[in-house]
């Protein structure tokens, strides 16, 4: 899982020799990139945080959000992939050619949700690391955060970011086997339920805030789509991976990030659901919960171990936010200025305001994770419909998709329109 700059030489020449490299063929390891770097970002608030707060509070009801989420959002993710095999160019660099209306929108779409995400998963982890630190360590939410963006920071632009990404994928398998393991584990023991349990229903208006910002990181922001294209176009240039490679990668990655959602739903169901406790829902007292819940089914012995996969899952998701958005805003900075290549300078630019903008971010809500959650999810969610349009329509005027693809992507348009659309009509006091 290889972040390279995007001005790297073509891997179809080895530099030193002038001799083609030969293109990789069939299945390795080493073809997977780009996918699975996305679910790691994807593995974030969504999947620790809403899905397993959704299974404790409504059961499986939401599991049908869940599904229709990853489904309709996938051909607008998938799109990313293709574009780059089939041009050579990530779909930023489509949306400059289509039109310079297209790069701005992308660019200030960008730009707000580089802070907003950047910010929000880096409370998260900062959050993480409060509890894990011994009770004579007493420092602040504000204080930890400073410290995870800071050395976030000294990865990405001293070039050290490589040696997390070599260990991110075994941080991915360490934390999918530990929720895998203890699904399987509540399964087998659920929760009794208080004989007065009452189940709850999410199907009323008054639950659409948490069904959209459920919805609005699942599997990630759709912006993302063109922050993995830039990945894979990187990719597809240091190894020559075919275009069935990258789909298997990014299918692994999508697939891995989809299931991993509803495992954490059964997590909640198991374990919370009907139980009589107190779910949490505000600041960072669920993350003590999502803890104890792993603890509470593996053994006592895991609860240091988990708390440290989920916060290096954690500090992964902000240092690939950070470098995802810094590439892809000052890719799109390149394109306005009419540049050939990125200058470095402007990555180092572009990555320092995300991480900057999203401590500036944090102070506003440092005590209220919750919020600054629901606040970051359901803004990811009301601008899908836009970068969902722009790359349908980049896509379907470069190449003719198919009758199945074609439709998908329309319905997929259709569902994220309609719930944004709702959303804000609810919000606005026009309904309910």
């Amino acid at each position: 899982m290889t972040t390279q700059p995007l001005n790297t030489p073509s891997a179809t020449d080895d530099g030193a020799t002038g001799y083609a490299v030969p293109q990789q063929e069939g299945f390795s390891w080493r073809i997977f990139g780009p996918g699975i770097l996305m679910a790691t970002a994807a593995i974030g608030g969504s999947h620790l945080i809403s899905s397993t707060q959704a299974g404790a509070l409504y059961g499986w009801q939401l599991a049908i959000m869940i599904i229709l989420a990853n489904v309709f959002k996938y051909p607008f993710f998938r799109f990313g992939t293709d574009y780059v095999y089939d041009t050579g160019e990530s779909l930023i660099a489509g949306y400059a050619k289509r039109s310079k209306a297209y790069l701005w929108i992308y660019f200030i779409l960008s730009i707000l949700s580089a802070v907003i995400s950047t910010g929000a998963v880096s409370l998260i982890a900062a959050v993480i690391l409060g509890f894990m630190l011994p009770a004579s360590v007493q420092l602040s939410t504000m204080s930890l955060s400073m410290i995870i963006v800071a050395v976030s920071w000294f990865f990405l632009i001293a070039g050290h970011y490589k040696l997390l990404d070599g260990v991110t994928k075994w941080i991915m398998i360490a934390l999918t086997t530990a929720t895998v393991a203890a699904v399987v584990i509540a399964a087998g023991k659920p929760t009794v339920m208080v004989t007065d349990f009452v189940a709850a229903s999410p199907w009323n208006l008054a639950t659409l805030g948490f069904i959209v910002a459920l919805m609005g990181w699942m599997p990630a922001p759709l912006e993302f789509a063109a922050i993995t294209s830039m990945w894979t176009s990187a990719k597809r240039k240091t190894d020559n991976t075919t275009h069935r490679q990258g789909l298997l990668d990014f299918n692994v990655g999508y697939a891995v990030s989809a299931i991993l959602a509803l495992f954490f739903l059964a997590l909640g169901v198991f374990v919370q659901y009907g139980s009589g406790q107190e779910i949490e829902l505000v600041g960072g007292a669920y993350i003590n919960q999502l803890i104890n819940m792993y603890t509470a089914t593996i053994g006592e012995w895991s609860r240091l171990l988990v708390a440290f996969v989920a916060f290096m899952c954690m500090f992964g998701t902000t240092i690939t936010c950070a470098d995802g958005y810094g590439r892809a805003n000052a890719e799109c900075w390149r394109l306005i200025k009419g540049q050939s290549e990125i200058n470095k300078k402007q990555i180092a630019f572009w990555t320092t305001y995300a991480i900057g903008g999203g401590l500036v971010i944090i102070t506003f809500f440092t005590g209220q994770l919750g919020v600054m959650l629901k606040f970051a999810m359901i803004s990811a969610f009301v601008s899908a419909p836009i970068f969902g349009w722009l790359n349908y329509s980049l896509v379907k005027n470069h190449k003719k998709l198919s009758m199945g693809m074609n439709a998908l992507s329309i319905a997929g348009l259709i569902f994220l329109a309609g719930f944004a659309l709702l959303f804000l009509a609810n919000l606005a006091g026009f309904i309910g």
